[in-house]
Formats: structure tokens, C-alpha cells, sequence
């Protein structure tokens, strides 16, 4: 039988495939709150529940440890980061900061085409939120964010607003999952569209600073 050769890069996709696949998944978990703050993971068991080599897992968590999703302590092991009330304040000190600039660029710069996705984006919003559907509440939420970014046409504070999603979406789930908070963030979105429509820079940072402000206060009752 002929011995095929296999090249580097062919021997390295399945690998970097299994990587993100079992980073994919643990993170996901861990935002939806199906691994909950404080718990000890164990390499072993993650790796059995989600069918994956404990090599890719054990290169998953450090990536997650590079994301502040999980830490290492002493004689515990793998731990699910806790979600402080330090850190949630500090987050809606940097939301409020660069959201808010990032919301006047876009009543003076966005396109017909964002505003009708944004409008589109609440639409679906309002329907997801009669259903009480978190993770598609929380899919269009970082939609409707990601919009805004791209209508305020700076790369750069686009790029600084995604790494700060990135890092929120964990307490996005734990504030969306508050029922009387769905329909308000909705509202929130459709006021905040009705502004970047009007192109009033001064009503779209207040819209925003409104929304935020209601994001952590919500947040603050279920810590």
C-alpha cells in the first residue's frame, strides 16, 4: 500500500479544528451559564461530556484564561471566573465612555443601509423577546451594538467596542434573563434607532447612556 505523505499544514488543521471547536463550546457554556461562576472544571470531565481530546480542552482553557473566563487556584484547579460587582462597574464605566462617542458618530455618519438593519434587528428583537428567548435576545443585542459601531465608521473604536462585547456577554445573559427586562432593552434599541434616524447626536448618547445605565442596574439586583 502507498504510504500518503501528509504536510504540515494538512496534520495542523484537524487540531487548530478541535481547538476552536472545544473553545467554542466550554465558552459557551460558561456564558449561558450552564458551567456557573465558581465551579471547579475538570479537564477530564469536559473533555468526556463534549466527545473532544483533553488536548484541544487543556489548550481551550488557556485561551479562557487569557479571555478572564476562568482562572487557576491553588488546590482547586480550573475555576469559572466569578462576576463581580467591581467588574461589572467597571465595564459600564468603559461602555459609557466609548459607546456613548461611539453613538454621536453614528447619528452623523450612519448609512440607510445600517438604519434599516437596526430597524430590522428590533423587529426581530420584539419577537424574541414575546418568546422569552435569551440566546437569540442576546444574539441580536450584539448585533445591534456591532451596527452602531459600524455605522460610527472609526475601525479603531469598532475594534475596541468588540473586544469589550466579547468580554460582556456573560453578564448579557445574566441581565437578559431577568423576564421584565427584555421587553425594556427592545425599547431601549428602538429609541435608541429613533435618535440615529433623527441624526441628534445629543439624543442618540442619551439613549445610549440610558440603556447602559439600565444594563447595570438590572445587572446589579441579580448579583
Amino acid at each position: 500500500m502507498q504510504e500518503i505523505s501528509v504536510g504540515p499544514s494538512d496534520a495542523a488543521t484537524p487540531a487548530r479544528s478541535l481547538r476552536d471547536e472545544a473553545y467554542e463550546l466550554i465558552k459557551a457554556r460558561i456564558i449561558m451559564c450552564v458551567f456557573r461562576p465558581g465551579e471547579v472544571l475538570s479537564e477530564a470531565a469536559v473533555s468526556a461530556a463534549l466527545n473532544i481530546g483533553r488536548t484541544p480542552v487543556r489548550q481551550a482553557f488557556d485561551r479562557l484564561m487569557r479571555d478572564s473566563l476562568v482562572e487557576v487556584l491553588p488546590r482547586k484547579g480550573i475555576v469559572v471566573r466569578p462576576i463581580s460587582q467591581d467588574e461589572v462597574h467597571d465595564m459600564v464605566e468603559v461602555r459609557l465612555l466609548n459607546e456613548c462617542f461611539c453613538a454621536r458618530l453614528a447619528a452623523e455618519r450612519a448609512e440607510p443601509g445600517h438604519l434599516a438593519a437596526l430597524a430590522t434587528n428590533v423587529a426581530l428583537g420584539i419577537d424574541a423577546a414575546a418568546k422569552r428567548d435569551i440566546a437569540e435576545l442576546m444574539a441580536l443585542d450584539r448585533e445591534f451594538h456591532a451596527i452602531i459601531s459600524a455605522a460610527a465608521g472609526n475601525p479603531v473604536l469598532a475594534e475596541i467596542l468588540k473586544s469589550l462585547h466579547e468580554k460582556a456577554q456573560r453578564v448579557w445573559f445574566v441581565s437578559l434573563r431577568a423576564p421584565e427586562h427584555h421587553h425594556r432593552v427592545v425599547v431601549e434599541h428602538a429609541a435608541i434607532v429613533e435618535a440615529l434616524r433623527s441624526r441628534d447626536s445629543d439624543a442618540a448618547e442619551a439613549a445610549v447612556r440610558t440603556h447602559i445605565r439600565s444594563f447595570a442596574d438590572n445587572l446589579n439586583r441579580q448579583l
